[in-house]
């Protein structure tokens, strides 16, 4: 559904399609007039629910499938929903308690993400997602060289956005600590505050200024760098949870495989990511047909931003997820981890 469409439905219209997406949601079995009647409070009866519900079919935000006299969402239903909600649901106390609690104890970067998408994919029951924060904008933090033996030295690579990361470098011959300490003091001069591009492009002329009995172990090590650096110029997802679409396999119409394959296309899902519109919520979501461009049709994507917008995270599953309290933890758990980074 594209944004903005006119919808010629009542404001009880509206709200039976709320309780369809929301018991369908619960119960994955198709929603008859009857059954709103029995469970929820309208005050009028089963025929004038069903006119509406003919109404809302109308308008393609209700289907039948095949013979059943029940209708379930279609995308344009979970999008009507998705833009009717006020607001979101907040997340228990309890569930609060957790994010803190089990992203506090992160130790670095890479573990803040790990348990970010283990964590998200808890709260959700769906596939987490989160990008490395502002990778492509980086710059050069520090540089370190650890001797760790005569011939084997650890190249320590951090950037402004907190990325750490360690290679050990295996050196053809001896490392003589004054060479280290020397080319580490030029490294950290020459690269020292740059962007990764810029730096890459330095590093690749610093081997030229030692001597021939060096510039054999220097290269070592300064290639090693490179490889670092090269590395973080790429934006990076961390996944957890792809076992709950296994889980929920049901829910797709074929197999579950070509929705496997998309999302282990991390360009793919990055470009995705940059291109849902956020809304009032600060949260962004993609639903079934409007993700069939990525090989996504079935699944339905929400995101946010974090660390002030530069990277998002979020969850994917299928169209039948709880959007109100997936939004409301993808929205609880993007929040804490700027703070958590900002404190860094």
């Amino acid at each position: 559904m594209c944004r903005g469409e006119s919808l010629v439905v009542s404001e009880r219209s509206l709200e039976v399609l709320r309780v369809i997406v929301q018991d369908y949601v619960a119960s994955r079995e198709p929603v008859g007039s009857k059954s709103i009647v029995d469970r929820h409070s309208f005050g009028v009866s089963a025929a004038t629910i069903r006119n509406d519900m003919a109404l809302l079919e109308e308008e393609e935000l209700i289907a039948a499938p095949h013979t059943s006299s029940g209708r379930i969402p279609t995308d344009k239903g979970y999008r009507v929903f998705v833009d009717q909600l006020a607001d979101l649901r907040p997340l228990s106390s309890a569930q609060r308690q957790a994010i803190e609690t089990f992203l506090g104890a992160s130790v670095d970067l890479d573990d803040v993400l790990a348990r970010t998408v283990r964590l998200l994919s808890q709260l959700t029951n769906q596939v987490a997602l989160v990008q490395y924060p502002s990778l492509s904008t980086a710059r050069v933090r520090h540089i370190e060289l650890v001797p760790l033996a005569p011939r084997r030295v650890m190249t320590v690579f951090i950037t402004d956005s907190g990325r750490v990361e360690q290679r050990v470098v295996d050196l053809s011959t001896d490392a003589a600590a004054e060479v280290l300490a020397d080319l580490r003091a030029r490294l950290n001069n020459a690269i020292g505050g740059l962007d990764l591009t810029e730096a890459a492009a330095t590093l690749a002329t610093l081997t030229t200024e030692y001597p021939a009995d060096q510039a054999g172990v220097v290269g070592q090590i300064v290639s090693s760098i490179v490889e670092q650096v090269g590395a973080n110029r790429q934006d990076k997802l961390v996944m957890a949870g792809t076992a709950n679409l296994v889980r929920t396999e049901n829910d797709f119409t074929g197999s579950i495989f070509p929705v496997l394959e998309a999302i282990e296309e991390q360009v793919t899902l990055l470009k995705l990511f940059g291109e849902v519109e956020v809304d009032r919520n600060g949260i962004a979501v993609s639903i079934g047909r409007e993700n069939a461009g990525f090989g996504l049709a079935e699944t339905s994507v929400l995101t946010s931003g974090y660390g002030g917008g530069v990277a998002r995270l979020g969850v994917l599953g299928p169209t039948r997820m709880d959007y109100s309290n997936n939004m409301a933890a993808v929205r609880a758990v993007a929040r804490y981890l700027t703070r958590l980074l900002g404190e860094d």
